[in-house]
C-alpha cells in the first residue's frame, strides 16, 4: 500500500529500539499524531520498559495504538517475520550499543548491532516487499576528528568503534536508496540529552550526581575528559526532526544540532551552578573514564534542516542542564 492511499487511515510505524531515550519520546509524539505504534524489544529476564511505561495499553483493549514485539537487530530473519506481520509504513531504526566509550571494550558487538544489525534490517525491507519509509539513527560521532563545525558534506573520520559501525550503517542506507530506491534517510544527530537519558551517559551523571550532593547523600563525582566539546540538544526537538524527515517528499540525510558547543566542564558548572554548588570542591577526574582515541569538538551546522524541514532546535545546554537537575531533584525527593 502506498502512502498516498492512506488519507484518512492510521499509519503504522515500527521502532527499534523504542524503550531507548529517543525510542520513548519518538513513540510519544507519533502517538499523539495518531498512528499506531509497533516497537521491538529483545526478550530479557529483566525488564527495561520504563521509558514506555507510561504509554502502555493492553493490547486486547479495543483500538489500542502502542504494541511491543520480542526481537532483535542481531536476528535478520526475525526482522523479516516481524515486517511481513506488522506492515509498517514508517520503519525508524533506534536500536544500537550506543555507549561510546562501551564501544571500546565490545568492538566486535557493536559492530554487529551498531552496524550490521543496519544491513539485516534494511535486507529484511528489501525482501519481505513492505512498502515502508526507513529513518537511520546515524551520529555524530561519524564525523570524529574532522574539524568543526560539521555538516552534511563534512568527511567522516570515526575515532571509536560505535563511530565507525555508524559509518557503515550510513552507508549501507544511502546504497538500498540509491541501489534499490527504498525511501531511505540518514538522520545525523549531534548529542542529545534529557531525564531519560542513560545513567552511564555523562549529562545523566552528572546531572544525578548534583541532586544527590545538593541532598547530601553523595559526596564525589568522578569524570573523565573535561575538555571535549559538545554540541548538546533536547531529545523531544530532536525526535521531531526524524519524523519530519520521513515526511518530505524525497529522502534526504539531514545533520540535526543546535550549532553551539561547550564543553563538558562548563556543561558541568552550568548543573551545579543550578543549585548553587561550586562544581570544582566535587569533581575528580578517572583515568577510566578517558577515551583512547578522543573526539575533540562536535560542533553541527543544521542549515539543510532549517531549510528543508523547517525545523530549529529552541533548548540549548544550559537550560538543559536545569531540566535534567530538576527532574533528578524530585526523582531523588520521591
Amino acid at each position: 500500500m502506498d502512502l498516498g492511499s492512506l488519507v484518512g487511515m492510521k499509519k503504522r510505524a515500527l521502532i527499534t529500539g523504542i524503550t531507548g531515550q529517543d525510542g520513548s519520546y519518538l513513540a510519544e509524539l507519533l502517538l499523539s499524531k495518531g498512528y499506531e505504534v509497533h516497537g521491538i524489544i529483545r526478550r530479557s529476564s529483566s525488564i527495561n520498559t520504563w521509558r514506555i511505561d507510561h504509554l502502555y495499553q493492553d493490547p486486547h483493549v479495543y483500538n489500542a495504538s502502542l504494541f511491543l514485539h520480542f526481537g532483535d537487530l542481531a536476528d535478520g530473519t526475525r526482522l523479516v517475520t516481524l515486517l511481513e506481520e506488522i506492515q509498517p509504513n514508517e520503519i525508524y531504526n533506534l536500536g544500537a550499543q550506543s555507549h561510546v566509550r562501551v564501544s571500546f571494550d565490545e568492538p566486535g558487538y557493536t559492530g554487529d548491532v551498531t552496524g550490521l544489525g543496519t544491513t539485516r534490517l534494511l535486507e529484511a525491507l528489501s525482501v519481505s516487499k513492505v512498502s515502508a519509509r526507513y529513518y537511520q539513527a546515524s551520529s555524530s560521532e561519524m564525523f570524529g576528528a574532522s574539524p568543526p563545525p560539521q555538516d552534511e558534506s563534512t568527511p567522516f573520520y570515526p575515532r571509536s568503534p560505535y563511530g565507525a559501525a555508524k559509518v557503515y550503517s550510513y552507508w549501507m542506507t544511502r546504497n538500498y536508496r540509491e541501489a534499490y530506491g527504498v525511501f531511505a534517510t540518514n538522520g545525523i544527530l549531534f548529542n542529545h540529552e534529557s531525564p531519560r537519558r542513560g545513567e552511564t551517559f555523562v549529562t545523566r551523571k552528572v546531572a544525578k550526581a548534583v541532586a544527590a550532593i545538593a541532598a547530601g547523600t553523595q559526596s564525589e563525582l568522578y569524570l573523565g575528559n573535561l575538555d571535549a566539546v559538545r554540541d548538546w540538544g533536547y531529545a523531544p526537538e530532536y525526535v521531531h526532526a526524524m519524523w519530519m524527515m520521513l515526511q518530505a517528499d524525497e529522502p534526504q540525510d539531514f545533520v540535526i544540532s543546535t550549532g553551539v558547543g561547550i564543553t563538558v566542564r562548563e556543561f558541568v558548572e552550568h548543573a551545579f551552578g543550578h543549585v548553587g554548588l561550586d562544581w570544582e570542591k566535587f569533581v575528580k577526574i578517572d583515568e577510566r573514564y578517558m577515551r583512547p582515541s578522543e573526539v575533540d569538538a562536535l560542533i553541527g551546522d543544521a542549515s539543510k534542516a532549517r531549510d528543508c524541514l523547517g525545523w530549529e532546535p529552541t533548548v540549548l545546554a544550559p537550560d538543559l542542564a536545569k531540566i535534567m537537575v530538576d527532574a533528578e531533584i524530585s526523582n531523588h525527593d520521591k
